[in-house]
């Protein structure tokens, strides 16, 4: 089987979790191309696992002090190029596409009639998920962004519907104990915010001087420490062993880095995108099922009650990436009904902490 991969390279919880498919695919003895795209070629990094990928400039939203910018958004799309890029991307030497919300791949298989999986946190929202706050655009986003034939949706519960648990990869990385349990105050807090500004950012952190932080930010171009905030640049390798060695993590309400830390047992606290319907559910989500604590605003008086409460617990997930290469590799995602039997596989091996609510909890 031959197989293109799209990739929405924007954030880096969508080429995390492609990594983890990558690897996956790897040791299945499957050879599998890679496209990216929503970001400036010299800036991805980390990208060993995908080989010889291939790069386009795609779509992508615009933010600005932690909100998303219509304007700049409409200002960048560039849409001529966009659909010459669709025009002139050939996949009709694949079996099939599969596409995590990437949309020059998931319109080029559209229009070349080759069959498309979509795997991607974003597809949850194409079913009835409870308190969805979910606009008409938002729906066709969903819909039309990165069009497939056949919809995989991750999340971090089932919620009654043929969703899979997060695909995670957590490797103890090299110099760290997989046996660290980040229960302990001396253990800094892991600063994930991207979409905020990096001076709001450090100067908040600044003023809770009994803390430690670890804070990664794009803007960042090397490693400085600042009072008790020790501020680094983007590396992924760097940022697992942060990630294995935080008592907690603040970020914004992805699904990537909220299923990792969850993973690992991290306090979460998440401060959602404004004006970005995914996040905005995904932090009603993680609050519903008592797995993480929600930030509207970056408010210090917040930021500082939730430094004080108590440790997590891990949310033990299962291999998602292993048996979803087998359910591709097997032809299953042609077959009715083979979804619901995986997703009610996955589900059954899914073990929550105590403190989550008896939603999360009877999941597993």
């Amino acid at each position: 089987m031959k197989i293109l991969y799209g990739v929405q390279g924007t954030g880096n919880g969508h080429i995390a979790r492609s990594r983890a498919m990558a690897q996956a695919f790897t040791k299945a003895g499957m050879n599998v191309d890679f496209l990216f795209s929503g970001r400036d070629p010299n800036r991805y990094f980390s990208m060993e696992a995908f080989g010889s990928y291939q790069t386009r400039q795609g779509l992508t939203f615009q933010s600005h002090h932690g909100k998303i910018d219509p304007l700049q958004t409409v200002v960048q799309a560039k849409p001529r190029h966009f659909l010459r890029e669709i025009r002139e991307l050939d996949v009709s030497g694949y079996d099939v596409v599969i596409n995590d919300f990437e949309p020059v791949s998931a319109w080029a298989a559209r229009r070349q009639q080759v069959p498309c999986i979509g795997i991607s946190h974003q597809n949850s929202f194409c079913y009835p998920l409870p308190a969805l706050q979910c606009g008409w655009l938002d729906r066709q986003i969903v819909r039309y962004f990165a069009p497939s034939d056949v919809k995989v949706g991750l999340h971090w519960h089932h919620f009654n519907q043929p969703l899979l648990p997060p695909v995670v990869d957590i490797q103890s990385p090299l110099g760290v104990d997989q046996n660290i349990r980040a229960v302990h105050q001396s253990r800094p807090i892991l600063v994930y915010l991207p979409f905020e500004d990096l001076a709001q950012i450090n100067a908040l952190l600044q003023q809770l001087t009994n803390q430690q932080f670890i804070c990664y930010h794009p803007q960042q171009l090397q490693a400085e420490l600042q009072a008790n905030v020790l501020l680094k640049p983007l590396s992924h390798q760097a940022f697992m062993q942060d990630l294995f060695w935080c008592q907690g993590v603040m970020s914004n309400a992805g699904f990537e880095l909220p299923s990792e830390a969850l993973t690992l047992g991290k306090k979460l606290l998440v401060k959602p995108l404004a004006g970005q319907f995914e996040q905005q559910n995904n932090a009603a989500t993680l609050a519903r099922l008592s797995l993480a604590t929600r930030l509207q605003t970056l408010d210090i008086g917040e930021i500082r009650r939730w430094l004080t409460t108590s440790p997590a617990l891990p949310v033990q997930f299962p291999d998602v990436a292993t048996a979803l290469v087998a359910w591709v590799n097997a032809g299953l995602w042609q077959q009715p009904g083979s979804l619901l039997q995986l997703s009610q596989q996955l589900w059954s091996q899914v073990r929550y902490p105590g403190y989550a609510t008896a939603e999360a909890a009877s999941a597993g």
